[in-house]
């Protein structure tokens, strides 16, 4: 029998919520991103709108998910949301897609950046130290998650005020130049266009693609629902708030790489950050980008570690034959079942991530079709759910209903297309993981029916 004692209960505040938001979507995107979008874009106008742009869509895409969270607010996220539109099965396989890759991959991959950029300022000696370097990341994490949320949500503010103000120092970079400082030189004016881009409306929409997976991520924030202090408003207050500091520092961070280095030098560059603080600051410029990227992977990393463990947690709820994901320790405030569950596969990404480069970059590829495949689908959950429970009570309603949901339902059609066309071979392995989840539920309703 399920009690209160061992449920989710309210222990983040607004401050802590904003947190995770915003630490979980500035990763080590804003740092590569910037270059592919300059690089299609075609002009400096258009790539700063496209940044615009891509703040503007996200919040439509917020409004959406306040109104489900607000209405119920559950561990589960997505995956309850989806369970309620459309049944156990969809759920399932949502669930078993975020647990075997878009979760755990992340972490993986978050701790190879992490790894990476560490190994540049602190070597172990070996071929692989990035590997040993993100393991023990993810070790560190976890026992700091599994000492309670309240110890992980605060570690968390401090990492993504590091993170923030990393950010603001790369537009000090650019302040510094445009006075006449730094030690690069060289002539700082603004490159209106570039020609190896192209400025056709297809190159921008690929322009968009990288903008929006730069600022993917704030959906998560509907895991932490249930545990949200106060009005059931308040996690519309924190995704609009997260949502408006991250548009106004990609802005800022944008018109910063342009401002030092032109598009043209953005569209050219490997590394657009570390070319600008070296050019600010010379060589100790690029030894603190190494820091500022190293801060943004952990930040990112410990923050989907949090919201991860969820999705097991709720699922356990759900499957007799996975109860054991479904224990939560109250003490704590943590999934820990899910969450050793979840870091053991993260564990084992990396070191498979270490042996096989290339196949667990395939493997990273088929992430984003199958995100968006769940992505519209949960944002499609909205109108099936005033259809289906029209009396529920809704604390938020998303304004101009149904336009704002069919706006990003659009939008979240458009990169699964996208996604589709440009990463064939990861399509392929993602249509044979969510094979592998089929078969897993076609088991776990047989051990229910024999129960």
């Amino acid at each position: 029998m399920t009690t209160r004692a061992d449920q989710p209960q309210p222990a983040l505040n607004l401050r802590h919520a904003v947190a995770i938001i915003v630490g979980i979507v500035i990763g080590a995107g804003i740092f590569k991103s910037p270059s592919l979008v300059a690089q299609f874009s075609g002009s400096a106008s258009a790539m700063m709108w496209a940044w615009l742009l891509g703040g503007a869509i996200s919040l439509l895409g917020a409004l959406c998910y306040a109104e489900l969270a607000a209405a119920w607010p559950h561990a589960g996220g997505d995956y309850h949301f989806l369970l309620r539109a459309y049944g156990r099965r969809v759920a399932f396989l949502f669930a078993w897609a975020r647990f075997s890759v878009i979760t755990t991959g992340s972490i993986a991959l978050l701790g190879f950046v992490f790894g990476d950029y560490m190994s540049a300022l602190l070597p172990l000696g070996t071929e692989h130290s990035s590997a040993i370097w993100g393991a023990l990341a993810l070790v560190v994490l976890t026992w700091l998650n599994l000492r309670g949320l309240q110890a992980s949500a605060s570690t968390q503010s401090w990492l993504t005020l590091a993170e923030v103000l990393g950010l603001v120092l790369v537009i000090v970079a650019a302040l510094w130049l445009s006075s006449g400082n730094g030690s690069g030189g060289g002539d700082l004016r603004v490159v209106e266009s570039v020609q190896t881009a192209g400025s056709g409306s297809s190159m921008w929409g690929l322009a968009m693609v990288f903008v929006l997976l730069t600022y993917g991520g704030w959906n998560e924030a509907a895991y932490l629902s249930a545990e949200m202090r106060g009005s059931r408003k308040r996690m519309l207050h924190a995704l609009v708030i997260s949502i408006g500091l991250i548009t106004l520092l990609y802005v800022g961070v944008n018109w910063a790489y342009l401002s030092g280095l032109g598009l043209a030098g953005m569209a050219e560059s490997q590394a657009v950050a570390a070319d600008l603080l070296a050019r600010a600051f010379g060589p100790a410029g690029q030894w603190v980008m190494a820091l500022m990227v190293a801060v943004a992977a952990i930040t990112s990393m410990n923050a989907t570690m949090i919201v991860g463990a969820r999705t097991n947690f709720a699922v356990g709820r759900d499957w007799s034959a996975l109860a054991f994901l479904g224990r939560w320790q109250q003490a704590r405030g943590v999934p820990s079942v899910a969450l050793y569950a979840q870091s053991i596969c993260a564990l084992l990404l990396i070191v498979l991530g270490d042996h096989m480069r290339s196949g667990f970059q395939t493997m990273v590829d088929f992430t984003a079709p199958v995100f968006w495949l769940f992505f519209l689908l949960s944002t499609l959950a909205l109108i099936v759910l005033r259809v289906r429970e029209p009396h529920a009570e809704r604390p938020f309603h998303v304004p101009f209903y149904p336009v704002v949901p069919l706006l990003f339902a659009g939008v979240c059609g458009y990169m699964l297309w996208s996604s589709l066309a440009y990463v064939r071979t990861g399509a392929l392995v993602g249509v044979g993981v969510l094979a592998l989840g089929a078969a897993l539920l076609w088991w776990l309703e047989r051990v229910s029916r024999t129960h």
